[in-house]
């Protein structure tokens, strides 16, 4: 998953001010005219003294003083960042010289930098590092933010001068990369609501602020609610089938207790190897009712904010969110996300349906939601005899990150070198990413592998430093992968499973993505792109994870060195495809709900008073069985409630028909590593951010449209092809 900062509002106003403007401070009486009413901001000389957010950041890498960074800071900085751009939409808006692609576009674009510096670091901290008082914070800044963007976005004046330079776009001689920021800062006015009618800009605006203020306070009930469940076992006899460094992770210092919360990475773990059933019946109920009733109910706001998405989609023409959303995703239409779910849940469905009964052999009675995982495991140890707790000896956290890196290496011929960075956290490790062929700079990778109460649940990549290339001022990016793994025992190694090893691969191809970009504007370099496109380079790269050649270069035993034996490897691959009808439902239903959320109109959503009630009427529909529960529920769905994701959480598989036929190309010459085909992947997927129409972008790199078969045979529900036997 990627993120700018948060999703929704925020990520939308930097998106923004990477395209407005700023320089000196603004006098409160901003001169611009817009719909909407600004209140006077102000800050003083004595707010901002020896802020960080307004000293140059000299450090090596351009990274952020994060020591000198204290909660009093973000606010100032944030309103002096606003006064700023304010002051530099004013002096677009009033300039008496004709609308150029220069003093108009180009000023957008150059602008806003201040704000988004402190932004970005907010965002990103409140992610990984929050406090009481940040959280307070996010509930003024964000609103703050969206207020903004409004008056940027429905300033008559500014957007006129946008349309004149638009409409002599074929007479200006513009390069590719020019024509292509015109093109988008054009859309992006016109798809936020800038041909719309002085009234009604007001009521989306309204609608807008108060979308923001709910998506943060569905994020930070989520947090909370997560954090106050807690499943606390007294007894040693009880944790039969943990294996001893995940009991160890567990275990309360000096006390005889252990306790595990519902992170999805300590949840699987427990769920896959608990012998004791009732044990699991409480963490599984703990992970599904999350955030579902008491202080931290999100439900409500699951329905409020679907209401309030539609009301603005019906404003702006549109016959819901999710119709808005998608016309410029490569589905186009909810409808045709729909039926394409519709397409692999047939197969889906009949497959789980064996894998359950496969399961209540081996178990001897009816299982049921809290039983999936550990018998899955049954079955896999029986049917294969493999427990994937066999590999993580060999899957070490540090040697499976340079396995990722040597892939990288061999395909785009750069390289990594941990560098002494200073940052947010002491676990956060730092890497210099250089060009091998040219030795140039490319930018610098900071990861944040472990789970702590702090951060968020999930894994994603975001960005503290986007790259652009304008004026000689040649800034390359600083990228974050984030994940939350389980902290190890002091002194023990971070052993993966070969899932976590996927998601390591996965986060890392989405930094790659930020990394290698060579687009001159930052408003579309690096990750760029609507879901069921950018998670094309994330999920492209977990198909080397477990390429012989890849395993021989990171799968070796952490205290032997030893290599994955081969045997071990022929289960794995032979379970490759193992459970897939359980992991395909349970996304697809989580992905329906989404979709029927964010396909209601408004009328429809305000009738809705039970979140619960909604999603099992989606899920029956399609004959999803109650032992299978959706990956998320409408009450801890981040990404679609409190993330960028809403009517986008399809992309997941929709983005699998890309990376399946994308590997592809490389399987069918033989070689993985292939220096044609990955060069292509380089220029096309990963240096290009949004150069071009993301079908375009993928066409270059290709060839053809992809079809839907090698999705279908990674999952195990078609033959494979002849060449792969």
């Amino acid at each position: 998953m990627t993120e700018a900062l948060k999703g929704g509002a925020a990520a939308l106003v930097l998106a923004a001010t990477a395209a407005c403007g700023a320089p000196e401070a603004a006098k409160p009486e901003s001169e611009v005219t817009s719909q909407i009413e600004l209140p006077e901001i102000t800050v003083s000389d004595a707010e901002l003294e020896g802020n960080p957010f307004r000293a140059e950041w000299t450090g090596e890498y351009g990274v952020p003083p994060f020591a000198e960074i204290k909660n009093e800071h973000y606010m100032p900085a944030v309103k002096k960042g606003i006064l700023e751009m304010r002051a530099e939409i004013d002096a677009i808006v009033n300039n008496p010289e004709e609308p150029t692609f220069e003093n108009t576009i180009l000023a957008m674009e150059a602008s806003g930098k201040s704000l988004d510096k402190a932004v970005r670091v907010f965002g990103n901290i409140t992610n990984t590092d929050t406090n009481d008082a940040l959280n307070a914070l996010e509930g003024e800044i964000y609103p703050m933010l969206t207020r903004e963007q409004d008056a940027i976005t429905f300033n008559p004046k500014l957007f006129a001068r946008v349309q004149a330079v638009y409409d002599q776009k074929d007479r200006l001689g513009l390069d590719e990369q020019d024509a292509r920021l015109l093109e988008l800062t054009h859309r992006n006015f016109v798809r936020a609501g800038a041909n719309l009618s002085p009234d009604v800009q007001a009521e989306v605006a309204k609608l807008n602020a108060e979308i923001s203020g709910l998506t943060t306070e569905y994020g930070q009930n989520l947090l909370n609610a997560t954090n106050a469940f807690k499943l606390e076992i007294n007894d040693a006899a009880r944790l039969g089938g943990l294996s001893d460094d995940f009991k160890n992770a567990i275990k309360v210092d000096g006390e005889d207790k252990w306790r595990v919360g519902i992170s999805r990475s300590f949840f699987e773990g427990f769920m896959s190897s608990a012998e004791d059933r009732d044990l699991r019946s409480q963490l599984f109920d703990g992970y599904r009712l999350v955030a579902s009733s008491g202080e931290y109910d999100n439900g409500p706001l699951a329905i409020k904010l679907a209401q309030l998405r539609a009301k603005r989609a019906e404003l702006m023409g549109y016959k819901s969110h999710a119709h808005y959303v998608l016309e410029q995703r490569m589905a186009h239409t909810p409808e045709a996300a729909v039926e394409f779910l519709e397409k692999v849940l047939k197969p889906a469905l009949e497959r789980a349906a064996e894998e359950q009964a496969d399961m209540e052999k081996i178990a001897g009675h009816e299982i049921l939601g809290h039983d999936w995982w550990f018998y899955s495991e049954k079955v896999r140890a029986d049917r294969y005899a493999f427990d994937e707790n066999q590999l993580r000896p060999y899957f070490e956290l540090g040697a499976s990150t340079e396995g990722a890196f040597e892939v990288a290496s061999r395909l785009f011929n750069i390289s990594f070198k941990e560098v002494p960075v200073d940052g947010w956290n002491p676990v956060v490790k730092s890497y210099e990413v250089t060009d091998n062929a040219t030795g140039e700079h490319l930018g610098l990778l900071m990861i944040d592998n472990f789970a702590r109460e702090t951060k968020r649940g999930g894994a994603w990549m975001s960005t503290y430093q986007s790259a652009s290339d304008v004026d000689g001022e040649r800034i390359r990016p600083i990228i974050t992968n984030n994940m939350n793994l389980v902290t190890p025992a002091a002194g023990q190694p971070a052993l993966l499973s070969p899932t976590e090893v996927e998601t390591l691969f996965h986060e890392f191809g989405h930094g790659l993505h930020g990394l290698l970009t060579q687009i001159r504007y930052a408003s579309f370099s690096g990750v760029y792109g609507g879901p069921d496109y950018v998670e094309l380079p994330s999920q492209i790269m977990e198909h080397w994870v477990t390429e012989p050649q890849v395993l021989a270069m990171y799968a070796k035993h952490y205290e032997t060195g030893a290599p994955l034996p081969q045997d071990l490897v022929d289960k794995m691959n032979k379970a490759s495809t193992f459970n897939q009808g359980f992991k395909t439902t349970e996304y697809i239903a989580a992905s329906l709900i989404d979709l029927h959320w964010h396909m209601l109109s408004s009328e429809e959503a305000a009738k809705i008073t039970d979140a619960r009630a909604f999603e099992k009427s989606v899920l029956e529909k399609y004959g999803i069985p109650e032992i299978i529960e959706p990956r998320y529920r409408s009450t801890y769905f981040s990404h679609i409630f409190a993330g960028g994701y809403a009517a986008g959480y399809y992309a997941y598989l929709w983005a699998e028909i890309l990376d399946a036929d994308g590997f592809d190309a490389f399987k069918q010459t033989g070689d993985i590593f292939n220096p044609e085909v990955a060069a292509k992947l380089k220029q096309w997927v990963f240096e290009s951010g949004g150069l071009r129409e993301t079908d375009e972008l993928y066409r270059n790199f290709r060839g053809s449209d992809p079809g839907i078969e090698p999705l279908l045979r990674n999952r195990g529900f078609a033959e494979p092809s002849p060449a792969e036997g």
